[in-house]
């Protein structure tokens, strides 16, 4: 068998040694377009986790590397004029050239053929003489861009202006420079990676570039400035550049990793961000993924490259998720400038969702008390404290919104349940309410609670348009009052072109078949094609529909009702009126975001009239619809500022759902960065949701103030008593019914200990500490 590897970057040289040290019998062949001892860059980065996988990959080569390394364990964050410093992470440093060398070494002594000065183009040249070709060329990959029709690569080129230098400052931390100038922020991410060296990777936002002249300058007049904004950071030191270019940070995603024999690895396949660690850590770990794969499918190179893809592609999209959350915290720093510095380190080292409330907790345990207290001296004489006197984690302070308290910042999403008859609750909603409600969160929604038997989305839906229904909800209301201290929150909606439609398990936003009902819309465009045309509303339409939601909160408020949410969100009626695509209209109602507000606003306006003043309003809001022409990142911000100027006190940050073309990116905690950015420059108060399942990612949420309500909907789906549990865990007290006290007392023994158990584990399971032994 015969191998032929694009690229003499450490990736694929570490691929190359892997193969030829499990087979010797194979040929291998390493091509590089430049010559041995050419590199570009300064250092490298690896975790503890990372140098695990090369130990057990290659014990020689990583003996080779860990000698070669500079290691730390904290973070150090620098802004303004105030240090946090992080324990508790391990990571090494090592120089790029070093590494060559080491992984050039280990396979020439192999067997590897090494060849230098080859610049290869395209695959075509090596396929016809190998049965595998590895393309491991890099960000600029020829073999990929010159079949770009088979690996069908995307890049989104980023804002951010970026580039690599050098200096002789040591470090004994991974060091975060943050500095504003009249010119606007910089950045400097810094670590040492043998003595004496350490590299800087310098960023810039473009505005900030073009006003600083960047743009106009060479290489030296670059480091020159640069050594002026961190001339109190370098003491004395100089920058050094090495093909220190600005350049914008390419985020590449290719649909097909395999083309018949050759496979794409490291940023040849995909990138990301250096904000998360280095490339040439992703792109060796995708070497040592291939050399297993192809083992498992003993050599068989069809069979290997499918395990390979279907194996690492999950991790690697994970991976890049990540990174993608975390270079957009550093694009949109200016968001975050006038936080307090605690709450600035808490989000710059929560910015990915790699690292939590409960695991900082367990690297930096002063750090986060430091957080809870605060969270805590926020709310002034509102805050909650344990007996002890330490302030409850961030989620289970409380809240206020006008005259309204709750409890803690968990709350019960607003989930339909498709049970009612004619519209009226029954005693499953009674049973789902009341259960929950027991259960301790702090607010409970109401599933979209329809104004008129055609605002339903399906013949399940609950309303609110007649005294029957209005004395059931009175009966759940009463009961919630009774029996927990949670509140609870009417939500009002009109399906607008997504109603008439089946159950959610018949058939989710299909068209019934039998007993439709007429449908309405902003613009007359069915959801799917062959769903019904809705009528475009007019204005003797609004007034109607306007009359219906007073209606209803009327009888909200009767039935004792606490708060109050518009539903402006996921393609119904509302938001049907707010998105671009589904607006067409062309008369005052359409066009720009001011007038595609006109008629939401007026309902919102009409419900804050008449709804007590000393209750809360929100509006739930799709923040992005997730299809090109959709709504931006500009629009959900205006939308919520315009809002919260009609009396807006609390905006329910959802998104998509508007159309059927639109394409959402999952992952945890996936919607909250858009709450994060309303309520960080709309400022107003939000509420995220979006694949929340535990406490701790409720804590992270709310201590590094990306929401102040977090809402959980399966989580409470499969345990009623979600936010009890949680509160036991963390030593927090919780109302519970008499009737259950024997339960809540029991958890709050165990618990504990349980929680001490777990700990202990995941402190075992911990990777392995590199640290040179001294």
């Amino acid at each position: 068998m015969r191998i032929a590897v694009v690229g003499g970057g450490p990736a694929g040289l570490y691929f190359a040694l892997l193969m030829k040290r499990d087979w010797p019998e194979l040929t291998v062949d390493v091509f590089e377009r430049n010559q041995a001892d050419d590199t570009f860059g300064f250092g490298v980065v690896f975790s503890d986790q990372t140098l695990d996988t090369f130990k057990a990959a290659d014990a020689q080569s990583y003996a080779a590397i860990r000698d070669n390394f500079a290691y730390w364990d904290d973070i150090e964050i620098h802004f303004k004029d105030t240090v946090h410093r992080v324990p508790g992470n391990g990571f090494c440093g090592c120089s790029r050239r070093s590494l060559l060398m080491l992984v050039q070494a280990r396979a020439r002594e192999l067997g590897v053929g090494l060849h230098f000065g080859v610049d290869i183009a395209e695959a075509e040249t090596l396929r016809r003489d190998y049965d595998l070709v590895v393309a491991a060329d890099g960000i600029n990959s020829r073999i990929r861009e010159n079949w770009r029709e088979r690996f069908q690569p995307e890049t989104d080129l980023r804002p951010n202006k970026f580039a690599w230098m050098g200096s002789t400052h040591p470090f004994d931390a991974f060091t975060f420079f943050f500095k504003e100038t009249e010119h606007g922020l910089f950045i400097a991410h810094c670590y040492q990676y043998e003595a004496g060296r350490s590299t800087w990777v310098l960023e810039t936002d473009p505005e900030t570039f073009e006003r600083a002249g960047l743009g106009a300058m060479d290489e030296a007049q670059s480091a020159a400035f640069l050594e002026g904004v961190f001339a109190e950071e370098l003491q004395g030191h100089r920058l050094i550049t090495n093909r220190s270019l600005w350049r914008n940070f390419p985020m590449i995603r290719c649909r097909n990793w395999v083309v018949e024999n050759v496979v794409l690895i490291g940023d040849a396949k995909a990138t990301a961000h250096f904000s998360i660690g280095s490339g040439t850590k992703l792109a060796m770990e995708d070497a040592i993924a291939l050399h297993r794969a192809m083992g498992q499918a003993k050599l068989d190179v069809a069979a290997g490259l499918k395990l390979f893809e279907t194996q690492r592609r999950e991790e690697v999209e994970k991976t890049q998720h990540a990174a993608d959350v975390s270079l957009v915290w550093f694009e949109e720093l200016r968001r975050f400038w006038d936080f307090e510095p605690l709450r600035f380190a808490f989000g710059l080292m929560t910015r990915s969702k790699a690292i939590t409330y409960d695991n900082l907790a367990l690297r930096a345990p002063e750090m986060v008390a430091a957080v809870d207290r605060l969270v805590a001296d926020g709310l002034g004489d509102l805050a909650k404290r344990r007996r002890d006197g330490s302030p409850v984690p961030p989620a289970f302070q409380p809240f206020k919104l006008r005259g309204m308290r709750v409890e803690n910042r968990m709350t019960v999403s607003p989930m339909c349940q498709y049970s009612a008859q004619d519209g009226l609750p029954t005693d499953w909603h009674l049973m789902h309410y009341g259960s929950r409600a027991v259960g301790g969160p702090g607010l409970i929604f109401t599933e979209m609670t329809c104004v008129a038997p055609d605002a339903r989305i399906t013949p399940g839906c609950t309303g609110l348009w007649n005294d029957a229904q209005e004395a059931a909800w009175k009966r759940i209301v009463d009961f919630v009052h009774a029996h927990s201290a949670a509140k609870i929150c009417l939500q009002l909606g009109h399906a607008g072109r997504k109603g008439a439609t089946k159950l959610m398990w018949e058939g989710m936003d299909r068209p019934l078949r039998d007993g439709a009902w007429p449908v309405v819309s902003a613009s007359p465009l069915p959801y799917y094609p062959e769903s019904q045309v809705p009528r475009e509303m007019t204005r003797i339409d609004m007034d109607r529909v306007t009359t219906e939601f007073v209606a209803a909160a009327e009888r909200g408020e009767r039935a004792g009702f606490d708060m109050l949410e518009l539903h402006c969100a996921h393609g119904y009626l509302l938001a049907s009126f707010l998105s671009p695509l589904t607006n067409r209209r062309t008369d005052e109602y359409g066009g720009s975001v001011e007038n595609r507000l006109r008629f939401p606003l007026e309902v919102f306006r009409a419900l804050r009239e008449i709804w007590p003043c000393e209750k809360p309003m929100s509006v739930r809001i799709s923040a992005t619809d997730w299809a090109e022409g959709g709504l931006s990142a500009a629009d959900s911000v205006a939308i919520a500022e315009a809002f919260a100027v009609e009396g807006c006190d609390l905006v329910d940050v959802s998104t998509g759902q508007t159309a059927t073309e639109s394409r959402p990116i999952y992952g945890r905690m996936f919607q909250t960065p858009f709450s994060d950015r309303i309520r960080n420059e709309a400022e107003v108060a939000t509420m995220c949701v979006g694949n929340i399942t535990t406490a701790d990612q409720a804590n992270t949420i709310v201590a590094a103030g990306r929401a102040d309500l977090v809402a959980l909907g399966r989580p409470h789906l499969a345990d009623p008593s979600f936010v009890l549990r949680a509160a036991a865990w963390y030593g927090v007290d919780v109302a519970q019914p008499v009737q259950y006290q024997p339960g809540k007392d029991q958890l709050m023994r165990n618990t504990p200990r349980e929680r001490e158990e777990l700990q202990e584990l995941k402190l075992k399971a911990k990777p392995s500490r590199h640290a040179p032994v001294a």
